[in-house]
């Protein structure tokens, strides 16, 4: 009997060599080549004498979201926007992929003990853990890089190993241990949010295909975006407070 395949880890459809390729390797791959060849596009369109309508729709929507993250990052935002723009221009494609028809729904057929189980070629990026860890690990890294770089080294390790008195070394302790804390917060968050929702999908699908699933899908649509702006908010927000002067 053929059953639905829900798997938390991403699923191996294939081998290069000793690498092992994942159908959340493989969405990924698409999402970048998909951002170079639009970003090829535009440039093009911008060195012409009469702009294309593409290069005036990404020249706005990029206008609105340097002025947006302005207001939070302010002096900082030439430095850190080309991070954070496409930190979200890849979760929010990376995001909408996962509903487009076929990723999640199209693969082979796997005999194991429990019957045919489903074996997606397709699987959103955002929805495989490994994805979003090292979306997490680049966002903290950095935030610790321009801290240290803002600060300078012995003002950035005060923060962290203070010995003047208890309190501040027990406040030290537990400000090393948060910035720990930010990889796992951002991974899990972005990883769970949309894991979820692409699971709710694929039941919703495999129970009933027809019209009812398509409130879910515009829902997620729309979590897919929020989740995007909410993981490039916060690494703006962290390096904001990591940049800030330590003071007494």
């Amino acid at each position: 009997m053929k059953s639905l395949h829900i798997s938390v880890a991403p699923e191996i459809i294939g081998h290069l060599g000793e690498l092992k390729i994942t159908n959340s390797l493989v969405t990924s791959i698409i999402v970048m080549v998909f951002l170079l060849f639009l970003a090829f596009k535009v440039s093009k369109g911008g060195r012409s004498l009469k702009k294309s309508n593409l290069y005036m729709a990404v020249e706005y929507i990029i206008e609105g979201f340097y002025k947006f993250f302005k207001n939070i990052a302010g002096e900082r935002t030439d430095t850190i926007f080309p991070l954070i723009m496409t930190f979200f221009l890849f979760i929010i494609f990376g995001n909408w992929i996962g509903l487009l028809p076929g990723v999640g729904s199209v693969g082979f057929y796997e005999h194991t003990q429990e019957g045919e189980l489903l074996v997606p070629y397709f699987r959103g990026p955002n929805a495989d853990l490994n994805t979003t860890f090292a979306l997490a690990l680049i966002s903290v890294s950095v935030t610790q890089y321009l801290s240290i770089k803002t600060l300078g080294f012995k003002t950035y390790i005060s923060k962290f190993i203070n010995i003047k008195n208890p309190i501040k070394f027990f406040v030290g302790i537990l400000e090393l241990i948060s910035e720990f804390a930010k990889i796992l917060s951002f991974s899990f968050r972005l990883f769970g949010n949309i894991f979820a929702g692409e699971v709710l999908l694929a039941v919703m699908i495999f129970l009933i295909p027809i019209l009812v699933p398509v409130p879910f899908l515009i829902l997620e649509v729309f979590v897919g975006f929020i989740q995007a702006l909410v993981f490039t908010m916060l690494t703006t927000i962290f390096i904001v407070i990591a940049t800030e002067p330590v003071h007494e």
